[in-house]
């Protein structure tokens, strides 16, 4: 069916419903359990079990599928916490009311309240007495993603993404998580968290092309932050001691699903340590974290077991070339040698370029997508 089709149907039922007098974006509801609440809370409850249980709940949530057989149906409801299947029928709703069910796709979002049972095929299930369309969809829900456009799709419309791929919500409630025992880790080693400016007078804590804007009432130009380091470091100085920031950089270069100019770092600093000592509590935070999600310190990611176990290996960028390029101490040293491999690699390396910045250039087009495990690259040359 053509998508101009699908509007026009839809946009004909939501005529209907007006002309009946429902309210196609209610602003108030009541709702006192989740989809997955009721999963936890009845999963091992008998249909005999849940039969005693007289108690009804309200859910509210969005339609993914329906299966109507005339007088009744089955929907899919999805909340925050996951999809639980609903049970309509004319029987509890009524003429009218299961009249307006029969007008509601796939996408809009109501409440049901009902109490819970158990269908034929043994899936937990809750029989509505009464819903209430809450916001009708006039769009219809994307297809299942699949491709590399529909990927591209995916990062730009992040709200269809969540909507389509459960597992896409989990990795935005993860991440929360991990942002929650960063905090909680650091803390209970007596950092502070602090904020720091976002616009600053000068770009500097990293290399990278900053955004520029203009600030009117003091008329001067101020660049968003590439880096939190510079007034953290202030911080240090002014006797804080322990600092750390959970922030948003701007760094106005390429853009990818891999690379966003725009992301977030955490960057901690504390006085009478050595970056020894920080690489040791770096991997406690980490190996913390992967307790509290995983349960362990190892876990598969993109095919491979990553072991977060302590101690990491620590590697310089000159050790690292050398194991992969079989260049020399001497060679890293020899800035004609280290342009001349360089541009073996197919790099764009021009003859003034320092023996130090070739180096990396070499380090990050043959090293660094093959460190798989946790790796402290360390001693990157002071030219980068």
């Amino acid at each position: 069916m053509e998508e101009t089709e699908l509007f026009r149907k839809r946009r004909e039922k939501i005529e209907s419903l007006e002309a009946a007098g429902v309210l196609l974006y209610a602003n108030k509801v009541t709702v006192t359990a989740t989809t997955g609440a009721i999963s936890a809370r009845f999963s091992s409850f008998t249909g005999e079990d849940l039969a005693r249980i007289e108690e009804k709940f309200s859910l509210a949530g969005r339609i993914m599928a329906v299966r109507n057989f005339g007088k009744a149906a089955f929907i899919s409801l999805q909340d925050r916490n996951g999809r639980l299947q609903v049970y309509l029928s004319k029987e509890k709703l009524g003429e009218r009311g299961y009249g307006i069910f029969q007008k509601l796709d796939v996408g809009d979002i109501i409440s049901v309240s009902g109490r819970v049972f158990r269908t034929k095929t043994g899936e937990l299930t809750i029989e509505a007495d009464e819903f209430s369309l809450l916001s009708k969809a006039l769009r219809p829900l994307p297809e299942k993603w699949h491709g590399l456009t529909d990927i591209e799709t995916r990062y730009r419309q992040r709200h269809l993404d969540l909507i389509s791929n459960p597992e896409v919500r989990k990795v935005f409630f993860t991440r929360s998580r991990i942002i929650q025992l960063m905090r909680q880790f650091m803390n209970e080693r007596d950092f502070l968290e602090v904020e720091t400016p976002m616009m600053q007078p000068r770009a500097g804590g990293a290399v990278a092309r900053p955004f520029k804007t203009h600030h009117n009432a003091l008329d001067i130009d101020l660049y968003l932050r590439i880096a939190p380091e510079l007034y953290l470091k202030r911080l240090i100085t002014g006797d804080l001691e322990r600092v750390y920031e959970i922030n948003r950089n701007f760094r106005n270069e390429g853009i990818s699903t891999f690379h966003n100019p725009e992301f977030t770092m955490m960057e901690f600093y504390q006085a009478y340590a050595t970056y020894e000592d920080l690489m040791m509590l770096t991997e406690e935070m980490f190996s913390f974290i992967a307790r509290e999600l995983f349960g362990n310190l190892k876990f598969e990611y993109l095919g491979s077991e990553i072991d977060l176990t302590p101690p990491w290996r620590r590697l310089s960028v000159r050790e690292a070339v050398m194991e992969s390029s079989g260049l020399s101490v001497t060679d890293l040293s020899d800035q004609g040698k280290m342009v001349s491999y360089a541009r073996s690699l197919g790099l764009d390396c021009k003859d003034d370029d320092s023996a130090g910045k070739v180096l990396v250039a070499i380090f990050e087009a043959q090293v660094e997508a093959k460190l798989i495990q946790p790796t402290f690259v360390t001693h990157y040359p002071v030219e980068v």
